[in-house]
């Protein structure tokens, strides 16, 4: 469990920088993680500009997010800071429910 938490934490900051260099809004970002997409591999799709026939970037990942999951955005958005603190303060509440709980004898 230790290394998939370790692995979120490093694609965290890759996050940010994919939503600085793309233009994505947090909404966005959050439907990107929802479909799975990797943040390196975002400047493949996002060159319309190259070749005329793909859409822009932030209108395909909400396409494929509409095609998917039928509504057009999540149903609570949280900016990638907000995500991190959020899992952070649950793995805390978890600790200290962890630490309280009685011990068995043995």
């Amino acid at each position: 469990m230790a290394k998939s938490t370790r692995k979120a934490k490093q694609k965290m900051p890759e996050w940010i920088e994919a939503q600085k260099c793309h233009h994505l809004s947090h909404a966005q970002v959050q439907m990107a993680r929802e479909l799975g997409m990797n943040p390196a591999r975002l400047g493949k799709l996002d060159n319309h500009r190259q070749e005329p026939w793909k859409v822009p970037l932030p209108q395909f990942i909400e396409d494929l997010y509409f095609k998917r999951f039928g509504k057009t955005v999540p149903d609570s958005v949280m900016s990638i800071n907000e995500r991190v603190r959020f899992e952070y303060e649950k793995k805390q509440a978890r600790r200290t429910a962890r630490q309280q709980r009685p011990r068995g004898t043995v």
